[in-house]
């Protein structure tokens, strides 16, 4: 509990991964800190519900083993990750397509080389399908591989676009961009109509390239929780609300006034600006996830499965207990299905998964439908990836909304507030830099 006369150097308002983040940044340097949560829980919308023995995500952002804050922030030291297959399966015309990401830039020119000798031979016959024949396929191992080496600050410097409209100036055939990239980035960046800043898509492209898709064990809340245990005990109250804030201190519904030498706002883009009007609120891409117990597991393997064809509510789908066994109980299989938009028809949703699956889905019960109308701030062009977080001495802000609408952005922007704090306070930072594990 706190106490109406509590003090402490900083206080942080919203537990979830970009606050938390920042409160690791500043115990580490020796500034007391106090992190405020109006929900009972931390993590935000980095939420897990548990129905009958599964683990149930809210939102269900997929992340990547390339994500370098996932190694740089303290306290994930425990976070094991649960990767996906290499690349995807990408469903059209009623099969399953494997598209797999370059290891390396040496092998996507050795596999374009021998792509373009293959294709200048009469006797072969290009295959179909959304990725094209040998040629069309080492052309975008080619280009994720040129992604992959290359330097963030090059992508951000590139002229900006839409992502709908860059991706067709790569110099890859339409079919491999509307079949692959354009549900790929879809999926990546949870935007349907990928109206999001292609230096945006660009970042998403390369960390798909450089690593592996991925999903925290045990259900997206251990990320939040884990960076929760690890910080000082008494530092995170849960189930209080902060109805203002001033560079001094913040005024609390439970609690009365907490003062401060600095305040940091870390709650999603539009509690801030209820806090401090005046911050400019994006628009958001909503998100439903629904979640399917079944018999049987319908896919043999632990890839995610997009849909090519757009031919119906779902636009990626995966056998989540092949990711991740702890998420169901034994004998049973979790399958989770995204749609970026509404809940739809639920008879729609089942008729598109046995399309995608290729198999009945009359004995699988529906679990949860999570709809969330706020699920990911979009990022159209013009997008500043660095948006600032130190709105005056003693005030600031951070958030996926301040940089890329990812984990990595959360918890990149969490660090960014807390260094600019620490810069007014004139202490110098003492980041921590662990390895993560990789469950095989």
């Amino acid at each position: 509990m706190l106490e109406p006369a509590h003090h402490a150097d900083v206080v942080i308002v919203g537990a979830g991964v970009a606050g938390l983040s920042a409160a690791h940044q500043l115990t580490r340097a020796g500034v007391t800190t106090v992190v405020l949560e109006a929900a009972p829980y931390v993590g935000g919308r980095m939420s897990t519900e548990k129905v009958d023995g599964f683990r149930l995500d809210r939102i269900g952002q997929l992340l990547t083993t390339s994500y370098p804050e996932l190694r740089h922030t303290p306290g994930l030291d425990a976070l094991v990750l649960r990767p996906f297959v290499p690349g995807v399966l990408v469903h059209s015309d009623g099969r399953h397509h494997r598209a797999v990401e370059p290891t390396s830039p040496r092998r996507a020119r050795g596999a374009l080389t021998a792509a373009r000798a293959l294709a200048s031979a009469p006797r072969v016959t290009p295959l179909g399908g959304p990725l094209g024949g040998p040629l069309d396929q080492a052309r975008l191992g080619a280009a994720l591989a040129r992604l992959a080496a290359t330097d963030p600050e090059r992508l951000i410097a590139r002229p900006e676009l839409p992502a709908s409209q860059a991706l067709f100036t790569r110099g890859l055939p339409a079919r491999t961009v509307t079949g692959f990239l354009r549900p790929l980035l879809s999926a990546l960046l949870c935007d349907p109509d990928l109206t999001t800043s292609s230096r945006c898509a660009d970042l998403a492209l390369r960390s798909f390239a450089r690593g592996r898709l991925c999903l925290p064990e045990g259900g997206a809340e251990v990320l939040p929780e884990l960076l929760s245990a690890a910080l000082p005990p008494g530092t995170v109250h849960t189930g209080v609300r902060v109805t203002g804030v001033s560079t001094t201190s913040v005024t609390t519904a439970e609690h009365g006034e907490v003062s401060c030498r600095a305040v940091l706002l870390a709650t999603d883009a539009r509690a801030a600006a209820e806090l401090l009007p005046g911050l400019r609120v994006p628009s958001f891409h909503q998100v439903t996830v629904l979640h399917h117990a079944a018999p049987d597991a319908p896919l043999a393997e632990p890839a995610l499965l997009l849909d090519a064809d757009r031919s119906g509510p779902v636009a990626h789908t995966a056998v989540i207990s092949h990711v991740d066994p702890s998420r169901a109980p034994a004998g049973r299989a979790l399958i989770s299905s995204t749609v970026l938009g509404p809940p739809p028809d639920e008879r729609a949703v089942l008729a598109h998964l046995a399309d995608l699956y290729g198999t009945s889905t009359a004995r699988w019960e529906s679990l949860a439908v999570h709809h969330t109308r706020e699920a990911v701030p979009a990022m159209p062009p013009p997008h500043d990836l660095r948006r600032p977080v130190r709105l005056l001495a003693g005030l600031y802000v951070c958030g996926d909304h301040r940089e890329t609408s990812t984990v990595q952005g959360a918890l990149h922007s969490g660090r960014r507030a807390a260094r600019a704090a620490l810069a007014d306070f004139g202490v110098a930072p003492a980041y921590g830099a662990g390895q993560l594990p990789l469950a095989a």
